[in-house]
């Protein structure tokens, strides 16, 4: 798991200003509520006192408020008051962090990290979201009991469409990689993908139908920072289907997926919710078989699976990890697990770039590469 990039917390219509939503992600918990004008706020959810779970307490004045002993946490994180020392000013280290939220798609992200603005990776854009001639089924989630890398890798991974999905009535990928050896192209500084194309000779019936055949039919995924995942099937020049998926780690071995589907044909509403009925039978189709991979993990080294050319795409996917623990963003799992239950830590916000004296440390990270 990595700081530093955006994740989204909850849908919009989960998150209110009457009372607040714990929600764990990171292997931390985070609490998310909205101020008097509407504006999402996410903070840590320790209060630094003794421990209490802010997502318990009360929104107040903008604010919210420990259900232990009732200090009260600003939108920045300040602590504002505390009952037993109302004629004082709070000390400068009561201070919980606060992240940067955007509200985009009917979710609300936060960026779970300490770089400044200018220097983050930014949320992953959809450009086709609202573009005339798209059409966007409604936003929703679902959780996986797996790590999150196992699933944005099986979204780069064509291999498996025949054999996982084959009600989908999918060309042989084995033979188009044959003709056709899959081409990395780098889509941002943050990510990379593929698109392939597929003979229409080799397609099915139901295949041809949606369009396979009219001109050039490709599919293809990539990914924006560790956690999004972009699909495109592109069945011929005037039929397309665009799936992105954001995924929140919430911990080893539970994922939240974000999920928004949209298409450029069949634009009529009624049409939403049999396609979302066949996305969600193709997404179980592979939730069976990621929740049931050995290890759960994604291994720490290639030599410990046999890869092949078809896998260029998680190579390059991992290649991207590896950069971004070198920066130092990578959690140290081993350390955090040894001092849960004694110890309770904070994903670094940019507060503390600008601050000192926070009583929380931040959460264990791998050293940066020198």
């Amino acid at each position: 798991m990595y700081i530093n990039f955006w994740y989204p917390i909850a849908l919009s219509d989960e998150i209110s200003n009457e009372a607040p939503l714990q929600v764990e992600l990171l292997n931390q918990k985070v609490v998310a509520f909205r101020d008097s004008e509407g504006t999402p706020i996410v903070l840590a959810n320790v209060c630094v006192h003794r421990g209490g779970s802010l997502g318990l307490g009360k929104i107040k004045q903008d604010g919210i408020e420990c259900p232990y002993h009732g200090w009260q946490f600003n939108a920045a994180g300040q602590c504002t008051f505390i009952p037993t020392q109302a004629d004082k000013n709070p000390p400068k280290r009561a201070k919980v962090d606060s992240y940067p939220t955007q509200e985009k798609y009917g979710i609300v992200f936060a960026f779970m990290g300490d770089l400044p603005e200018s220097e983050r990776p930014p949320l992953y854009n959809i450009e086709e979201f609202g573009a005339e001639g798209w059409r966007v089924n409604r936003t929703f989630s679902f959780e996986v009991n797996a790590y999150y890398e196992r699933s944005i890798e099986n979204g780069m991974d064509m291999a498996h469409n025949e054999f996982v999905h084959p009600n989908q009535g999918a060309p042989s990928v084995g033979e188009s990689i044959r003709i056709h050896p899959i081409q990395i192209e780098e889509t941002s500084d943050y990510g990379c993908g593929f698109i392939q194309p597929f003979d229409a000779e080799g397609a099915s019936e139901a295949t041809k139908l949606m369009g396979a055949g009219e001109g050039h039919t490709r599919a293809g995924s990539s990914h924006h920072g560790p956690n999004t995942l972009i699909t495109r099937i592109k069945f011929s020049e005037t039929r397309q289907f665009l799936q992105v998926f954001f995924e929140a780690p919430v911990s080893y071995n539970k994922t939240r997926i974000f999920f928004i589907n949209m298409r450029d044909w069949m634009l009529e509403p009624d049409k939403d919710e049999n396609l979302i009925k066949i996305n969600m039978q193709i997404a179980h189709e592979d939730v069976n078989i990621i929740e049931s991979l050995d290890p759960v993990e994604t291994p720490d080294s290639t030599t410990l699976e046999l890869l092949t050319e078809a896998d260029k795409p998680i190579l390059a996917y991992r290649s991207y990890l590896t950069d971004w623990e070198s920066r130092g963003w990578r959690i140290d799992r081993a350390k955090l697990e040894a001092q849960k239950g004694k110890a309770a830590c904070a994903i670094p916000s940019p507060a503390r770039r600008k601050s000192k004296s926070w009583v929380l440390p931040p959460i264990p990270l791998h050293s940066a590469a020198k």
